[in-house]
């Protein structure tokens, strides 16, 4: 049976007793569920130095460590950084025997879109000396992972309030943006968005009201975002991405990005955008 987690003092503690505990970093938690199950979420765009933060924190998962399954859930990746991923392959190279020794099965939770590519790609390359699968589903990921649903749902639910605190974003905004980020292109219907979250659309309005935000608000944070993650991993032009995210127009999309951002999308990607 799975614990609930509780937060350690540090990392020196977590690496003493991370049973039923987690250590959380600037983008992303490590959790041990109880000694067969762990794993980490990590999301928005990690650097450098936040990766190198979780490679210190992974070493938890060597031996002594008992063998155990563990689920990586980057579904909240919005832009891989390739100095980021750089140093955790400098960190997995020699360590890929000794994590084939404690872990049994690892299930990976990918993003949506180009950053579930790269970072598909990327987990392809150091984590081939164990048995591994992708899942858009991190409910479908435990599954396979031999977690009954009762089980890990509970679970799934406690990591993603702690992932929230960590963002300092209510469980309400969370879960708006999961539903808007891939219908950003659709006729969206206040309504339908609003079943999905299990709620009236009067509650919702409500809701978000008391929040001091409004749908439409979210809806341009949403598309925003996207932009941003677009802008960084790819070189398509402004057009294609304004088309991407949901805008009827380049001028649109210019003035919604520079209303959030204070400056135009090809600005923010000249200085942004990793030089190759």
């Amino acid at each position: 049976m799975l614990r609930p987690v509780r937060s350690a003092d540090g990392l020196d503690d977590y690496l003493q007793d991370p049973f039923g505990r987690y250590l959380a970093g600037e983008n992303f938690i490590h959790w041990y569920a109880s000694p067969e199950v762990c794993g980490f979420t990590i999301w928005g765009r990690p650097g450098e130095s936040q990766i190198s933060r979780l490679t210190q924190v992974l070493d938890v998962e060597l031996a002594p460590a008992l063998p155990h399954v563990s689920l990586v859930d980057a579904r909240r990746i919005e832009a891989p950084d390739p100095s980021g991923l750089s140093v955790l392959v400098k960190y997995m190279a020699p360590r890929i025997s000794g994590f084939a020794q404690t872990v049994r099965r690892q299930a990976l939770v990918r993003p949506e879109g180009l950053a579930g590519a790269v970072v598909g790609g990327f987990y392809s390359l150091v984590s081939s000396s164990y048995p591994t699968r992708a899942f858009a589903d991190p409910l479908e990921g435990l599954g396979w992972l031999g977690r009954p649903e009762a089980e890990a749902r509970a679970l799934l639910a406690e990591l993603d309030e702690l992932v929230l605190q960590q963002q300092g974003q209510s469980p309400l905004i969370g879960e708006l943006h999961r539903v808007l980020r891939p219908r950003l292109c659709e006729e969206l219907n206040l309504a339908d968005v609003a079943r999905e979250m299990g709620m009236s659309e009067r509650t919702l309005q409500r809701r978000l009201r008391d929040t001091g935000t409004s749908f439409q608000a979210e809806f341009n944070m949403v598309q925003v975002r996207a932009a941003q993650a677009l802008l960084l991993e790819s070189d398509a032009k402004l057009t294609a991405v304004a088309a991407e995210v949901g805008c009827a127009s380049l001028q649109h999309f210019s003035s919604l990005f520079r209303k959030h951002t204070g400056e135009s999308p090809s600005a923010w990607r000249a200085k942004h955008k990793p030089a190759p």
